[in-house]
Order: structure tokens, then C-alpha cells, then sequence
């Protein structure tokens, strides 16, 4: 992280988080941003459900939720970018202040409740994006539909044309009873529906969260066998708040950041044992190590969001360098060569 970078993450931190990551937004898109594009080399290059990425370290949902910096984002050492949640309609999401910086935990926590646009005008944006970079779409439902399932097989359908990718977002805690599609009958019906909304062909992922029970994980996993799901997202945020320091950390919402860390690695080794289907790791990826860790743990590639709080955005390029470094410290040609490697520490 160079001066100009860390004047500004100190700027930032004078605001409210909110108020912060919206200035953040409008300085990618001012041009404060890198500009050298994506990490790669040979050992960095990998691909998952059949697209191919310069690097595994990719952006999460949530940092741009409409789509607004596409253009910005695609200028910096991230290898594959998702972005939303895209509900029907636009929605205001939960009052604030909703987005709570926990310093001394390196962490986060966030009750959004899927504030966005919704997916008219972010289907406009993903259909003029720069070529040349993945980008995905995480899809959500409106908090007061009927049926949520169908809102995320309408926005699928609609903004399937302009994506490489969709992941089916389940296991946001900030929905009411959101959470409980992760049920076996329940998930088993709504990706029927969503696989069955997929015109455009693209790859759809499955986002799960880190609180699920080992009973749940088999469901899942049972379920993602037969549905057509193409990765595993493991894992979204957290309702745990164990041993956390911050005065913030009886907000509610979802925890994200280095407190996930080791929750998230579980979870995502435990799912590695049960299915073939590829696996992204997310939380609390903050460095080269932990993004070697989650994917020894059984992950084909990593995003990450909340570090970019406490790492700017230079961060994804650092950690690719860093990972390349290691991959070639202990003798792997390729991320895929390393890929589970050191499951059995997690289990």
C-alpha cells in the first residue's frame, strides 16, 4: 500500500462506514484507483466451471452492488469480479446505520438487507461492462415478494444475457427467513426453478452460509448433486460473535472479516469431502496466507471483500503476488496442483 493510499484509507475512516464505502465507489471511479489490471503468470491461472481466470482472487458481492464501477474494478489485481445483490425492484433495505466497522476485530457487520436498485438498471450497466474481465451476479429476493424463489429466477433471466456467471444468494441473514431456503426440500425446489430460468446457459453458483450444521452441509451437498449448481460459495457472513473485542459486536446483522476466518475454512473443508463441484472460499481472506489456506482447505479460487477496509484496494494484487510466491515455495506449477492439499487439518 503506497502514502496516497493510506492517507486515504484514514480519510475514509473519518466518515460513517456507509457514508465511506460510497465515497470509495466515487474514487474508483474518479480515477484514484490502480490501474495495471489483474496478477497473473502461469501458476496464478486457473479457471473454474469453465472460465478462465488471470488469478483465483476474486471480488464478493456486496462491494458494488449496482454495477456502478465496473470499469474502475476491472483495472485492479482481481482476477474475476461479482457483483449485487439484483433484486426485481429496488428496495431501500434495512434503516441505518446498518454497516458497523469492528477495528479491533479487523471485521465488519451489516444488516443491508439487499438494498439496490434493483435489476433494470443494473442489467443496463453489466450490458455495457468493458470486455475482457468475468464478472458475476449475485442474485437476491425482495424482502416483502410472495415468492422469493421467482425473484431469483426472474433476475437470472434478465440479467443472465450480460453476466459470465450468477450465484444464488440463500444464506444472507438480513432477510427475514432467507436463511431457511437452505433447507433440502426448499433449496431442491428453487433451483429447479432458477436452472430452469437460466436462458443464457451461464454457470450458477450457490451461496451458503458458515452456520450450518453438519447435518445441513450433508443436505446441501446432496442437493448440489443433482441441481446442475456449478460451485459451491462457502461461506457468507456469520450470526456467531465469538470472542470479538470491538464495542460494536452485539449489532445485529452479519459478521464478516478475520472472525470468519476459521469458521468458513471448516465449513468449506467439510463440503470439499462431500461433492466434486468446485468450491470459492470466502471469509475473512486477508492475506497471501489465508488465500493459500482456503484453497489447500479444498478451494478452487477465494473472494473477499471486508479486507479491502483495513487493506485498501490494492490488497487482491498483493495477495496474488504473495500466492504465486508461495505456490512456487512448496513446488505447485498451478493453484490447481494445490487445490485440498491440507484438507485434513480443517476436518
Amino acid at each position: 500500500m503506497n502514502i496516497v493510499e493510506k492517507i486515504g484509507l484514514r480519510a475514509l475512516r473519518l466518515f460513517d462506514p456507509e457514508t465511506a464505502h460510497g465515497l470509495s465507489i466515487k474514487a474508483l471511479n474518479a480515477g484514484l484507483g490502480p490501474k495495471a489490471g489483474p496478477v497473473t503468470s502461469p501458476r496464478l491461472a486457473c479457471s473454474i466451471a469453465g472460465l478462465a481466470l488471470p488469478n483465483p482472487i476474486g471480488l464478493a458481492a456486496g462491494f458494488d452492488k449496482n454495477a456502478e464501477a465496473l470499469d474502475a474494478l476491472g483495472k485492479t489485481g482481481f482476477g474475476f469480479l461479482e457483483v449485487g445483490a439484483a433484486t426485481p425492484r429496488a428496495q431501500e433495505g434495512n434503516p441505518r446505520p446498518r454497516l458497523y466497522r469492528l477495528t479491533e476485530d479487523q471485521a465488519a457487520i451489516n444488516r443491508f438487507g439487499f438494498n439496490n436498485q434493483g435489476m433494470d438498471p443494473i442489467a443496463a450497466r453489466l450490458a455495457t461492462r468493458p470486455a475482457g474481465r468475468i464478472v458475476g451476479l449475485n442474485l437476491g429476493a425482495n424482502k416483502t415478494s410472495e415468492d422469493r424463489a421467482a425473484d431469483f429466477a426472474q433476475v437470472l433471466r434478465h440479467c443472465g444475457p450480460f453476466v459470465d456467471f450468477a450465484t444464488v444468494n440463500v444464506s444472507s441473514p438480513n432477510t427475514e427467513k432467507l436463511r431457511d431456503l437452505q433447507g433440502k426440500d426448499a433449496l431442491e425446489a428453487l433451483l429447479g426453478g432458477v436452472m430452469a430460468a437460466n436462458d443464457a446457459g451461464i454457470p450458477v453458483f450457490l451461496k451458503i452460509a458458515p452456520d450450518l450444521t453438519d447435518a445441513e452441509i450433508n443436505d446441501v451437498a446432496e442437493v448440489v448433486a443433482s441441481s446442475g449448481v456449478a460451485a459451491v460459495v462457502a461461506t457468507n457472513t456469520t450470526l456467531s460473535r465469538d470472542g470479538l473485542a470491538s464495542p460494536h459486536k452485539d449489532q445485529a446483522g452479519g459478521l464478516s472479516g478475520q472472525p470468519v476466518f476459521e469458521k468458513s475454512t471448516r465449513v468449506l473443508a467439510k463440503l470439499s469431502t462431500l461433492t466434486d463441484v468446485p468450491l470459492i472460499g470466502v471469509g475473512g481472506v486477508g492475506s497471501a496466507e489465508q488465500a493459500y489456506a482456503k484453497i489447500r482447505a479444498g478451494a478452487s479460487v477465494v473472494q473477499l471483500y471486508t479486507a479491502l477496509v483495513y487493506g485498501g484496494i490494492s490488497l487482491p494484487a498483493t495477495i496474488a503476488k504473495g500466492l504465486d510466491a508461495l505456490l512456487e515455495r512448496d513446488g505447485f506449477a498451478t493453484v490447481a496442483e494445490a487445490v485440498g492439499t491440507d484438507k485434513e487439518a480443517w476436518l
